[in-house]
């Protein structure tokens, strides 16, 4: 890997491994509706343009129902689930749970016929199994059930979106999505936040959480992120997945003194080596479907 290619790698860890602390601080004071409006629009006013310039917005306006769909699925529902869930559980859980993408996206592959399921990937998705039943059973008492729900719904959406882009997306330039389903999710957005404006001004602290999730988290962790597959590749870049839920397990700890217990940081480590095992190349796919 070159030192651009590290650098990118090493940047996209720790930004997509923020959102979580700073969802966490900004739905104290502002609903999860309100959040989702904040962050989508804020990245549109800096995406668009961007995209605009590009040439990327006319391609993807052409294939608008799986843009469309993308949008529902990749963006609009989990960002609100997670706006929900972590009004009420750390953000140390929603991250560690949502680690849990890998397993859903290897179960996904093998229903729609992308991949066959060999030994070690079936081991994997038990073992992942059992981490993501670790991780639930010590916070099940003080998180409660709907919360858990909510973020694995949230996981079931991360794992589907990929599957969009690429079934009817892959020959669509990937900013021109981007751009345009942030755009759609603010638009859909805007009367959903009127009925849940805050009563008070939101503190600074909760302002700059949202900025934060706009500019940093999203604008820029695009840009990145597409320049990191660029440089090594769309199969190395999803390694960050990986590293991003520790990350944020960290910063629950450090910034918000959440509570880590051992059973969490055992079950993490089953969903991590489980992620691996359940996705790991076993048979050649199919020549359709690998076309």
């Amino acid at each position: 890997m070159t030192r651009r290619g590290l650098a990118l790698f090493a940047a996209m860890c720790v930004i997509w491994g923020v959102p979580y602390l700073l969802i966490r601080v900004a739905v104290e004071e502002i609903s999860p509706a309100m959040l989702v409006l904040g962050r989508t629009g804020l990245a549109v006013l800096l995406l668009l343009p961007i995209a605009a310039a590009r040439g990327e917005i006319g391609p993807a306006l052409a294939h608008w129902r799986p843009v469309l769909a993308f949008a529902g699925i990749e963006i609009a529902l989990p960002w609100l689930l997670l706006g929900a869930a972590e009004q009420e559980i750390s953000s140390s859980l929603a991250a560690l749970l949502i680690a849990g993408v890998p397993l859903i996206g290897a179960v996904i592959a093998r229903m729609t016929g992308g991949r066959d399921l060999g030994l070690p990937n079936v081991v994997g998705l038990l073992v992942g199994l059992a981490g993501v039943g670790a991780i639930v059973g010590v916070n099940l008492e003080s998180a409660g059930i709907v919360p858990i729900a909510e973020v694995g719904l949230v996981a079931v959406c991360y794992a589907v979106g990929p599957v969009i882009l690429q079934r009817w997306l892959t020959d669509v330039p990937a900013l021109g999505v981007i751009a345009l389903s942030l755009a759609v999710t603010a638009l859909a957005y805007l009367p959903i936040a009127a009925f849940t404006w805050p009563d008070e001004m939101p503190s600074a602290k909760a302002i700059w959480s949202v900025v934060g999730l706009a500019v940093v988290c999203t604008a820029l962790a695009f840009l990145l992120f597409f320049a990191l597959i660029a440089e090594i590749g769309p199969v190395r870049a999803t390694v960050i997945t990986y590293v991003n839920p520790a990350v944020a397990a960290v910063l629950g700890v450090l910034v918000l003194d959440e509570e880590f217990t051992v059973g969490m940081a055992i079950g993490f480590a089953l969903v991590l080596v489980g992620s691996v095992l359940a996705t790991r190349p076993s048979r050649p796919a199919p020549v359709v479907a690998a076309a």
